[in-house]
């Protein structure tokens, strides 16, 4: 499966965006898909992850209860709200996809990765 993020930009603090993960050549629906994100000089974090069926999500201690992870398995398509925005959130944000009832916090648990889409929070 082929993996497309988009929506990223500059943001001030407190604000909002949402980020979309489009997929392609695989049945999206079998997968479990995720976010991760990776600020300049840091390691590569979890974000959110979300089940096949979209019942269940999973949420990095730094982002629960702030972001929302959701997917429209009819479009292919995987969204992450975001709000409450902080200059600690600036980062390359990644989606992925691993085929899986399980759902995974780790990178090197997924298969599918997409380009990243830069989130830049401005004080």
């Amino acid at each position: 499966v082929q993996l497309q993020a988009s929506g990223g930009g500059l943001v001030q603090v407190g604000g909002s965006l949402r980020l979309s993960c489009a997929a392609s050549g695989g049945t999206f629906g079998r997968y479990v898909v995720g976010w991760f994100r990776q600020a300049p000089g840091k390691e590569r974090e979890f974000v959110a992850c979300i089940s096949w069926s979209g019942g269940a999500a999973n949420y990095g201690d730094s982002v629960k209860g702030r972001f929302t992870i959701s997917r429209d398995n009819a479009k292919n398509t995987m969204y992450l709200q975001m709000n409450g925005l902080k200059p600690e959130d600036t980062a390359v944000y990644f989606c992925a996809a691993v085929e899986s009832i399980v759902l995974f916090r780790t990178a090197a648990n997924y298969n599918y990765w997409g380009q990243g889409t830069l989130v830049t929070v401005s004080s």
